[in-house]
């Protein structure tokens, strides 16, 4: 994922990326799925320089008495983010969120609430619920979302910290299929980050 508004994360001469005050020289923020093992994903995630990663809450082992994957990435180095992939109702995506609170990780989270199994659009109605009911809650909200810059302005007025529109579906590895819809939010998003979160294919995608 890459901050949609600004060059790749590479760039030296870019002022920090800044979420909810919170401030971080990497523009790239990067995931934990699909790796092999542990040590290929803490291999994976320094070579990145990435400073944030994310963790999904349902698909990680939170007993520490076990292996896991949290053993792989160090807390001191990493800003870890919980998300709440493989949820299909906000209900699911609230109760990941606070699972991820109670084991420790944050009270920062990626809200994930998919309304299409298939394509993993995200369900936005469901979305900006669990964004409502968390920031209440004290979490700092990144939600995954549409690009749709009414879903946004609501987003943003029910307290979330950052909007983080797909480029194309998650996974696909497509590069940014909706170039225009994101200048939109670009222009029009001032007061929190704009972070694009699926589809991305390389750093240069963030360069809109």
């Amino acid at each position: 994922m890459v901050l949609a508004r600004v060059t790749p994360p590479y760039n030296a001469f870019m002022d920090p990326l800044v979420i909810a005050g919170k401030a971080f020289e990497s523009r790239l923020i990067v995931g934990t799925g699909k790796y092999r093992d542990g040590e290929q994903t803490r291999r994976a995630v320094e070579a990145s320089g990435a400073e944030m990663v994310t963790v999904a809450v349902r698909r990680v082992n939170l007993d520490r008495s076990r292996e896991s994957l949290l053993d792989f990435l160090d807390p001191g180095r990493y800003f870890l983010l919980p998300n709440t992939a493989g949820c299909y109702t906000a209900d699911e995506a609230i109760r990941a969120a606070r699972l991820g609170r109670e084991a420790g990780l944050s009270d920062w989270v990626k809200i994930e609430v998919i309304g299409d199994q298939k394509t993993l659009y995200p369900d936005v109605a469901a979305t900006l619920e669990a964004t409502r009911t968390l920031v209440k809650e004290g979490f700092t909200v990144l939600p995954y979302t549409s690009d749709d810059i009414v879903v946004a302005r609501r987003l943003i007025d029910v307290g979330a910290a950052a909007v983080m529109p797909l480029g194309a579906p998650i996974g696909s590895g497509l590069g940014i299929q909706n170039t225009a819809n994101l200048r939109i939010l670009r222009e029009m998003i001032t007061e929190v980050p704009l972070i694009v979160a699926a589809g991305v294919d390389n750093a240069s995608d963030g360069d809109l």
